[in-house]
Protein backbone atom coordinates (compact mmCIF):
# COMPACT_ATOMS: atom_id res chain seq x y z
CA UNK A 1 0.00 0.00 0.00
CA UNK A 2 1.39 3.27 -0.70
CA UNK A 3 2.08 5.89 1.78
CA UNK A 4 -0.73 8.58 0.17
CA UNK A 5 -3.30 5.57 0.01
CA UNK A 6 -2.94 4.53 3.86
CA UNK A 7 -3.35 8.61 4.72
CA UNK A 8 -6.36 8.39 2.49
CA UNK A 9 -8.09 5.53 4.56
CA UNK A 10 -7.39 7.54 7.74
CA UNK A 11 -8.75 10.24 6.44
CA UNK A 12 -11.69 8.29 4.74
CA UNK A 13 -12.40 7.25 8.35
CA UNK A 14 -12.37 11.16 10.13
CA UNK A 15 -14.69 12.02 7.77
CA UNK A 16 -17.12 9.38 7.00
CA UNK A 17 -17.35 7.71 10.07
CA UNK A 18 -16.64 10.69 12.39
CA UNK A 19 -17.81 13.81 11.23
CA UNK A 20 -21.04 12.32 9.05
CA UNK A 21 -21.84 9.82 12.34
CA UNK A 22 -21.86 6.94 9.67
CA UNK A 23 -20.74 4.83 12.48
CA UNK A 24 -21.49 1.06 10.60
CA UNK A 25 -19.41 2.05 7.53
CA UNK A 26 -16.10 1.73 10.22
CA UNK A 27 -16.05 -1.93 9.05
CA UNK A 28 -15.03 -0.40 5.30
CA UNK A 29 -11.81 1.12 7.26
CA UNK A 30 -10.79 -1.31 9.78
CA UNK A 31 -10.81 -4.96 10.42
CA UNK A 32 -13.29 -6.91 12.22
CA UNK A 33 -10.21 -8.30 15.05
CA UNK A 34 -8.69 -4.80 15.28
CA UNK A 35 -6.95 -4.15 18.20
CA UNK A 36 -7.03 -0.85 20.28
CA UNK A 37 -3.78 -0.47 22.16
CA UNK A 38 -5.20 1.97 24.18
CA UNK A 39 -9.10 1.63 24.97
CA UNK A 40 -11.69 3.68 26.22
CA UNK A 41 -12.55 3.14 29.26
CA UNK A 42 -15.51 0.35 29.14
CA UNK A 43 -14.22 -0.31 25.57
CA UNK A 44 -14.93 -3.78 24.11
CA UNK A 45 -12.94 -5.56 21.81
CA UNK A 46 -12.60 -5.32 18.07
CA UNK A 47 -14.76 -3.45 15.67
CA UNK A 48 -18.01 -3.52 17.48
CA UNK A 49 -15.84 -2.21 20.75
CA UNK A 50 -14.89 1.06 18.41
CA UNK A 51 -18.13 1.33 17.04
CA UNK A 52 -19.84 1.28 20.88
CA UNK A 53 -17.38 3.95 21.68
CA UNK A 54 -17.94 6.37 18.46
CA UNK A 55 -21.74 6.05 19.43
CA UNK A 56 -21.16 7.42 22.97
CA UNK A 57 -18.76 9.93 21.57
CA UNK A 58 -21.77 11.36 19.52
CA UNK A 59 -24.63 10.90 21.76
CA UNK A 60 -22.56 13.35 24.06
CA UNK A 61 -21.01 15.01 21.27
CA UNK A 62 -23.50 15.20 18.81
CA UNK A 63 -22.04 17.91 16.67
CA UNK A 64 -18.55 16.48 16.99
CA UNK A 65 -16.25 17.65 14.45
CA UNK A 66 -12.54 16.34 13.44
CA UNK A 67 -10.16 18.05 11.59
CA UNK A 68 -6.50 16.87 10.84
CA UNK A 69 -4.17 18.91 11.22
CA UNK A 70 -0.94 16.81 9.76
CA UNK A 71 -0.44 13.46 8.95
CA UNK A 72 2.60 11.21 8.72
CA UNK A 73 2.87 7.98 6.95
CA UNK A 74 5.79 5.69 6.95
CA UNK A 75 5.60 1.98 5.44
CA UNK A 76 2.24 0.58 6.78
CA UNK A 77 1.78 2.79 9.30
CA UNK A 78 -0.18 6.74 9.89
CA UNK A 79 0.19 9.23 12.25
CA UNK A 80 -2.41 11.62 12.63
CA UNK A 81 -2.57 14.52 14.65
CA UNK A 82 -6.11 15.56 15.13
CA UNK A 83 -8.24 18.59 17.06
CA UNK A 84 -11.76 18.08 17.24
CA UNK A 85 -14.57 20.11 18.76
CA UNK A 86 -18.15 19.87 19.66
CA UNK A 87 -20.86 20.39 22.53
CA UNK A 88 -21.21 18.66 24.99
CA UNK A 89 -25.17 17.58 25.18
CA UNK A 90 -25.17 14.09 26.88
CA UNK A 91 -23.23 11.83 28.87
CA UNK A 92 -19.34 11.41 28.61
CA UNK A 93 -18.41 9.59 31.16
CA UNK A 94 -20.11 10.35 34.06
CA UNK A 95 -20.38 13.66 33.80
CA UNK A 96 -23.88 15.06 32.52
CA UNK A 97 -24.25 17.55 29.73
CA UNK A 98 -23.05 20.68 30.44
CA UNK A 99 -23.63 22.51 26.94
CA UNK A 100 -20.20 23.51 26.67
CA UNK A 101 -18.12 23.77 23.44
CA UNK A 102 -15.15 21.85 23.86
CA UNK A 103 -11.92 22.24 21.60
CA UNK A 104 -9.55 19.01 22.53
CA UNK A 105 -6.20 17.74 20.27
CA UNK A 106 -4.68 14.02 20.04
CA UNK A 107 -2.70 12.08 17.65
CA UNK A 108 -3.68 8.73 16.66
CA UNK A 109 -1.10 5.70 15.00
CA UNK A 110 -2.66 3.62 12.57
CA UNK A 111 -1.47 0.42 12.13
CA UNK A 112 -2.81 -0.35 8.13
CA UNK A 113 -2.92 -4.17 6.53
CA UNK A 114 -4.05 -4.52 2.93
CA UNK A 115 -6.07 -1.30 2.96
CA UNK A 116 -8.00 -2.19 6.28
CA UNK A 117 -6.62 -0.60 9.83
CA UNK A 118 -5.68 -3.34 11.70
CA UNK A 119 -4.64 -1.70 14.99
CA UNK A 120 -4.81 1.79 16.32
CA UNK A 121 -3.05 3.81 19.29
CA UNK A 122 -4.65 6.90 20.39
CA UNK A 123 -3.22 9.71 22.95
CA UNK A 124 -5.66 12.25 23.07
CA UNK A 125 -5.69 15.62 25.84
CA UNK A 126 -8.15 13.89 28.06
CA UNK A 127 -7.28 16.04 31.27
CA UNK A 128 -7.63 19.14 29.07
CA UNK A 129 -11.61 17.83 27.85
CA UNK A 130 -12.62 17.06 31.34
CA UNK A 131 -11.01 20.54 32.53
CA UNK A 132 -13.24 22.01 30.13
CA UNK A 133 -16.35 20.18 31.14
CA UNK A 134 -15.64 21.39 34.71
CA UNK A 135 -15.13 17.92 35.98
CA UNK A 136 -11.79 18.34 36.56
CA UNK A 137 -10.98 21.81 38.50
CA UNK A 138 -8.10 23.86 36.59
CA UNK A 139 -5.03 24.39 38.36
CA UNK A 140 -4.59 27.11 40.96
Amino acid sequence: MLMQEARSVVRGFIEDVINQGNIDAADQYFWEDMVEQVPFPGQGPGIEGLKDVLRMMRSAFPDMHWTVEEQIAEGDRVMTRFEWTGTHQGNFLGVPATGRAVKTWGMVIDHLEEGRIKDTRILMDALGLMMQLGAVGSPG
